[in-house]
């Protein structure tokens, strides 16, 4: 495994990792947060793509996130304000408010429409935001704050492939930061992911399995430049040219959304040893 990372507030920037405990919804905080209106609907990078320059770290107990031109905002981990209501994609689940400040420094990055404040909620653990079973079968699979699986992985072969034709059509290439995976794979052919069943990591504690069970629909957001907020057009119009998936009814994939099938508590770390079974083993 080349790489661990997390997003700990929804579509705000990467954290890079070297170690993360699994959890039933994916890698400890990741998605635990998200930005969402005064009436409680979720923001993005689709609608706000300045939300990719707001930058967390991971300080002792505390949450830390930095924004251009802002002061540093300080979250306690162990801290929540007022329980809420907020509506991710189609589910309203229960989350809590955290708090005024929160919402003042959102508000004032991000800028807040006439219908009042910005907020920062997070998501109640006690929820269960359960996954689409036409895609996850049998095996019941929880997600926080993601667009709606546990866990991201992607191929580092596929994003040098992708890079390969940006350049031959005039573009920058690009890093794997714009697409937000959790999970990124070493030592397989560009696209492989594509035909992955699942994945066991050995961790030293015991054994992870993860089952890749739908592909990435991409939208917008690999557009935008995480290191500046400009939005292009390079990329959709590079991955429409060879990756509309038939599985998908023609979108453009990058990437395998996975869920949990054992190993839940354990540590997964970068350079651990993976073993692949593809969907034709």
């Amino acid at each position: 495994m080349a790489s661990l990372a997390i997003h700990p507030i929804k579509s705000c920037g990467t954290l890079a990792l070297g170690a993360a405990e699994l959890t039933e919804t994916g890698l400890d905080l990741d998605r635990a947060w998200m930005v969402v209106d005064s009436h409680g609907e979720m923001l993005t990078q689709r609608e706000r793509p300045r939300m990719a320059l707001i930058q967390p770290t991971l300080r002792g107990g505390e949450l830390v996130l930095r924004a251009p031109g802002m002061l540093a905002l300080h979250l306690k981990l162990d801290t929540v304000e007022a329980a809420t209501r907020v509506r991710v994609w189609d589910d309203i689940v229960k989350a809590y408010d955290m708090g005024a400040l929160a919402a003042q420094w959102f508000s004032d990055f991000l800028g807040a429409p006439p219908s009042g404040l910005l907020r920062l909620a997070r998501f109640d653990p006690e929820e269960e935001r359960v996954c689409d079973a036409r895609w996850t079968g049998s095996t019941k699979a929880l997600a926080a704050f993601s667009d709606g699986y546990p866990l991201l992985v992607a191929n580092a072969a596929s994003l040098a492939d992708l890079n390969t034709r940006l350049v031959a059509a005039g573009h920058a290439p690009v890093g794997m930061s714009r697409f937000r995976p959790n999970l990124v794979l070493d030592g397989l052919q560009p696209w492989d992911e594509d035909h992955l069943r699942e994945i066991d990591i050995h961790t030293g504690d015991g054994v992870v399995t993860l089952r890749l069970v739908k592909p990435c629909v991409r939208c917008s957001i690999p557009d935008v430049d995480p290191a500046t907020a400009e939005t292009g057009t390079a990329v959709g119009q590079t991955l429409a040219g060879f990756r509309a998936d038939p599985r998908m009814n023609g979108g453009l994939t990058f990437g395998m959304n996975a869920i949990v099938v054992q190993g839940l508590g354990l540590t997964l770390r970068a350079g651990q040893t993976l073993v692949l079974r593809h969907a034709f083993d």
